[in-house]
């Protein structure tokens, strides 16, 4: 079958033909209808999170399709389901295995290219602010929200009852966090403050600017490095927000199942209640581009290839 791999050098990725994928007993096989690329794609491509992908390594973790093989040990969707899957790898190639655990039923009336957007965004985005716990009433700080993750937490925080500023890097970048309801600045410098809570994904003197904003008691949940720059910490300086809380968020550990999230999530699209940023829908022939222009932010919010 068709497939993006990873090439192992400066063209990061290569179609290739690949075989089949061979399911365990828990996993169905489900034909890709689209799939979405996120920057994080690019980070383990290119070695940020460590080595570089290993030649012939097929990625992609967003897909939407149809089940055409179901589990054989019962579980998951029958076969014919239409279906949104967060896949562990696999996903940028026609057909791909996923744990029943992480697939979820798709209605007729969702298209494939929007639930293609959920998975890694989505459940992000819902976990991230479970773990910023009560939103009604709060200041609620985001930074690099002009990204699909950004879209979605600004969405459900307003509809949570929260007083949202986002920090994207220009105005049209920032136009749909607006048109969500959150108050929208082109520098973490012109974020007044004080804040609730911070969820915060670009690190560097990013990172310090936002802490520096935190009201006295505040949550700091810590979920990105997008400028690729460590973050630094003054014991001394973090005195004006004491007592305050620290995470370091990593959105594959929950108490609930990825196909319990996507589906909350399936249900959340279905009833209006949430509008994932399309920035780029196009044919999988250009996942290549679409990878750059991501790595270099030139998508804002996510990014959909269809076959």
């Amino acid at each position: 079958m068709k497939a993006w791999t990873a090439s192992g050098d400066a063209a990061v990725i290569v179609p290739a033909e690949v075989g089949e994928p061979v399911p365990a007993a828990h996993e169905a096989i489900l034909e890709v209808e689209a799939y979405s690329v996120n920057r994080g794609d690019w980070f383990a491509l290119t070695g940020a999170y460590g080595e570089s992908a290993a030649a012939g390594t097929v990625p992609g973790q967003d897909v939407a399709g149809r089940v055409v093989a179901a589990a054989a040990d019962g579980t998951g969707p029958a076969v014919g389901t239409r279906v949104v899957a967060h896949a562990t790898g696999g996903g940028w190639a026609e057909r791909v295995a996923v744990p029943t655990t992480a697939i979820a039923a798709l209605p007729e009336r969702i298209p494939a290219t929007v639930a293609a957007t959920l998975p890694l965004a989505g459940l992000t985005a819902l976990r991230l602010l479970r773990r910023a716990g009560r939103l009604a009433g709060r200041r609620l700080l985001i930074t690099g929200a002009s990204g699909g993750v950004g879209h979605l937490v600004v969405e459900l925080a307003v509809a949570a009852g929260a007083t949202v500023t986002a920090v994207a890097a220009n105005a049209e970048r920032g136009q749909r966090l607006a048109e969500f309801g959150a108050q929208v600045r082109y520098d973490i410098t012109a974020a007044a403050g004080p804040f609730d809570v911070i969820l915060e994904s670009v690190g560097g003197d990013t990172f310090t600017a936002a802490v520096d904003r935190l009201a006295p008691g505040g949550t700091v949940v810590w979920f990105g490095q997008a400028s690729r720059e460590p973050i630094r910490l003054d014991f001394f300086r973090l005195f004006a927000a004491t007592p305050l809380t620290l995470h370091h968020f990593a959105h594959w550990i929950s108490d609930t199942t990825d196909a319990a999230d996507l589906a909350e999530l399936v249900e959340l699209v279905a009833a209006d209640a949430v509008h994932p940023e399309l920035g780029r829908i196009t044919d999988w022939a250009d996942t290549p581009t679409v990878l750059t222009d991501l790595a270099h932010r030139r998508i804002r919010g996510n990014a959909v290839l269809t076959r």
